[in-house]
């Protein structure tokens, strides 16, 4: 390991990595080092590019599926060695009016954004014990610490992820596998479509709206909430446990406005 390559060794996986977040954390871990496995729901040109640009692996799976993570992850292991760092990323949202909101969609994101991350978590664990150590980072939301209008089942899911880091944090810690929460702000990813949409404007007005409501001025890049990962994947971040790390610009403090 070097000052250069911290994450020289380590096998990663990174989940909802065929663009924004996912992405962007995928191309930053394998420069950092990483052996790089970046999952989708299906094999797309967009997960393929970002599979070669890692020299990693496209490791396909629905992660609201326990029985397709719990194969994802015994291939990963497999053909590249113990997971020692998960990114659980992966996530579906639906914007709409609580009451008008299909039943079907509340449980899409919370068996992907919840329960997904707990397979993820549950099919990481033995390896990460033979390593006799990992990390695990959760990816929440601001919408997650604060509340979202139109995004219920979404905050609910989020918030749910927050309390599910906290606990891991404190269960794992001993075992020297080292869980933190990430609850980026609002970034510029490909879901502003569903807020701006939503919204009843445009991409470009949706962004400036959000842009005006945080005191650093502007929105996020997917490559600053990936920075973040990877501090929270060295080793020198292991004083973190159990965290809830707030990239927003400002937008909450706290937990308040």
């Amino acid at each position: 390991m070097s000052e250069a390559h911290p994450l020289d060794g380590t096998v990663a996986l990174v989940t909802g990595a065929a663009q924004g977040i996912g992405r962007a954390t995928a191309l930053r871990l394998a420069a950092d080092g990483a052996t790089v496995a970046v999952n989708d729901r299906e094999l797309s040109p967009e997960l393929d590019e970002v599979a070669k640009a890692c020299g990693g692996l496209a490791a396909i799976a629905d992660v609201s599926d326990p029985g397709a993570v719990e194969e994802m992850v015994t291939r990963i292991g497999n053909s590249m060695g113990p997971i020692g760092l998960l990114v659980a990323n992966a996530a579906n949202m639906y914007m709409g009016s609580f009451l008008e909101q299909d039943e079907a969609d509340w449980w899409r994101q919370i068996d992907t954004n919840l329960s997904g991350t707990f397979y993820l978590v549950r099919s990481a664990l033995p390896g990460m014990r033979q390593l006799a150590g990992g990390r695990i980072v959760i990816m929440s939301s601001e919408w997650g610490v604060i509340g979202w209008s139109n995004a219920t089942a979404y905050s609910a899911s989020k918030a749910g992820l927050i309390a599910f880091g906290k606990a891991l944090g404190r269960e794992l810690a001993p075992e020297n596998i080292i869980t933190n929460v990430i609850a980026p702000g609002v970034i510029d990813t490909p879901q502003l479509e569903n807020d701006a949409q939503d919204a009843g404007v445009s991409a470009e007005e949706i962004r400036t709206r959000y842009a005006a409501e945080t005191p650093l001025g502007c929105i996020g890049r997917p490559e600053d909430i990936a920075a973040t990962v990877a501090f929270l994947a060295r080793e020198g971040s292991a004083a973190l446990v159990g965290q809830i790390v707030q990239p927003n610009g400002g937008a909450t403090r706290g937990g308040a406005w």
